[in-house]
């Protein structure tokens, strides 16, 4: 761990100059107790650093959540291993019946809602209506959005551990509906920054103050949103194992599972005040609580068991970290380099080109990440990828 200044700590071993400066300007905020961490996997982003930990007083600032409230992972451990895979055949029958029945890319949503989802949307209606949230209001569309994928680094897997048991491995958020809340309420606080005539370094880091309406109406819309995430990830897990159950032609069971967000806000209890802590690009690893920390597209993924770092705010690192933006990696590589370390993964290769950003040359070592992580988290599992599906 270095201490950058008073007001910022870094995990990260791996730190460009502009992260660190956008990192100092957010840690320089009046309202910040007493610190702002950053994770080993910070890299520069869009409202605030993605890889940041940001404890605010009596504030928030919508941007530094970002577009997609509640993003983070899943997993459940079945009770499959490598040989019962290979008993039944090639994986392609079993990737092409995944993106048959879970919709993938952005704006591909459901037609007709499962049995499991139709209760997931009911519960999600009642906590609206108890909450006073509103999402007809953002996306009409929302119900069907509800275990759908999306694109970008989103993805679902199939893993190994280091016993070859198999893992169902997915990453998402609140999708369409979570990204129209977020981008409400950052206009929000930035039109409200400029009515009270607060100078700011970034308009991004515009906030609402915990005295307003604007913040407890925030507040309200964030949790429901991570509560959408949570259930969406959850009706995608169930989607995926009945399509093993399907593939194998036998009942699937679920040994162990995990969830967490990663892109969130919570109350807790910090350095003796309760503050808003936002994990930007990062979980919570309070000890003994179980995480999911995965690598690169053809990389490795952990399991992990927390810490509980004080001065990391009992958070860890969400995965490898962007060491180059979407077009720099598309400058930089190309689709035969993506093949070869997609070597021995079933994926879509025939959409190479629409996955090239995503190639692991374009993240941070996630061995070097786990190595930074050394001090906030403890490997349980290591799994490594025989399936991916991903969204164009």
């Amino acid at each position: 761990m270095e201490q950058i200044n008073r007001g910022l700590l870094s995990w990260a071993s791996i730190l460009e100059d502009t992260t660190r400066e956008q990192a100092i300007a957010t840690a320089a905020l009046p309202f910040i107790h007493p610190h702002v961490a950053l994770m080993p996997d910070a890299h520069w982003g869009m409202g605030s650093t993605v890889g940041s930990v940001i404890p605010t007083l009596g504030v928030v600032m919508p941007a530094a959540v970002g577009v997609d409230i509640g993003c983070g992972m899943s997993a459940t451990r079945t009770q499959l291993t490598r040989a019962d895979l290979d008993a039944v055949g090639p994986l392609a029958g079993l990737r092409k019946l995944i993106e048959q029945e879970v919709p993938v890319s952005a704006g591909n949503y459901r037609d007709e809602l499962s049995q499991t989802a139709r209760t997931r949307v009911e519960e999600l209606e009642r906590a609206a209506a108890d909450q006073g949230v509103e999402p007809d209001r953002y996306a009409g569309t929302w119900r069907r959005q509800l275990g759908t994928l999306g694109s970008g680094n989103h993805f679902i897997e199939l893993c190994l551990d280091e016993a070859d048991r198999v893992w169902v491995f997915l990453h998402s958020g609140s999708r369409g509906v979570g990204n129209k809340i977020a981008q409400q309420h950052v206009k929000i606080a930035q039109r409200e920054c400029a009515r009270w005539h607060i100078p700011l370094p970034h308009r991004d880091l515009a906030y609402l103050p915990e005295g307003d309406d604007t913040f407890w109406a925030y507040i309200r819309d964030l949790r429901w949103a991570q509560a959408f995430a949570a259930a969406n990830r959850a009706e995608m897990v169930d989607q995926v194992v009945n399509c093993l159950a399907e593939w194998a032609g036998a009942p699937i069971s679920s040994e162990e599972t995990i969830t967490c967000h990663h892109n969130y806000t919570e109350q807790e209890r910090h350095f003796g005040k309760r503050v808003w802590l936002t994990r930007k690009g990062a979980i919570n690893a309070e000890r003994g609580r179980y995480g999911l920390i995965p690598g690169s597209m053809g990389t490795r993924s952990y399991v992990v068991r927390g810490l509980g770092n004080p001065a990391a705010f009992n958070s860890a690192p969400h995965g490898a970290g962007r060491n180059f933006s979407r077009a720099e990696a598309r400058r930089r590589f190309t689709t035969d380099q993506l093949a070869t370390a997609m070597t021995g993964i079933e994926w879509r290769a025939e959409n190479a080109e629409a996955f090239l950003d995503e190639i692991p040359g374009a993240y941070k070592d996630v061995d070097v990440v786990m190595r930074d992580a050394a001090d906030l988290v403890e490997i349980e599992h290591t799994l490594r990828q025989v399936l991916n599906v991903k969204g164009d």
